[in-house]
C-alpha cells in the first residue's frame, strides 16, 4: 500500500511540473523537427491536455480554489 501511495504523489509531482513541457514541446518536436510519432507519448500527451484542460476549466468557469476562502494564506 505504501507503493501506490509513493507512486500517486510521484505522478502528481511529474504531471504538475512536467504537464506545460509536454504540452507546447511535444507539437514543436513532432511538426518543427521532423521527430517520429509515438503511441506512448500521444497519450501522454492527450492527458497532459486533459490536465490543462481542468485547470482552465476550474480557474476560470467554474472559480474553485484549492484553498479556502481563495487564498492559499495562514490568515487566521
Amino acid at each position: 500500500m505504501k507503493f501506490l501511495k509513493e507512486l500517486y504523489g510521484g505522478g502528481i509531482l511529474f504531471f504538475y511540473y512536467i504537464k506545460y513541457f509536454v504540452l507546447i514541446g511535444y507539437p514543436v518536436l513532432l511538426y518543427g523537427l521532423d521527430y517520429k510519432s509515438n503511441i506512448y507519448i500521444d497519450i501522454l500527451w492527450v492527458y497532459c491536455f486533459a490536465l490543462f484542460t481542468k485547470d482552465l476549466i476550474y480557474k476560470f468557469i467554474l472559480k474553485k480554489s484549492y484553498c479556502k476562502n481563495g487564498t492559499c494564506r495562514n490568515n487566521p
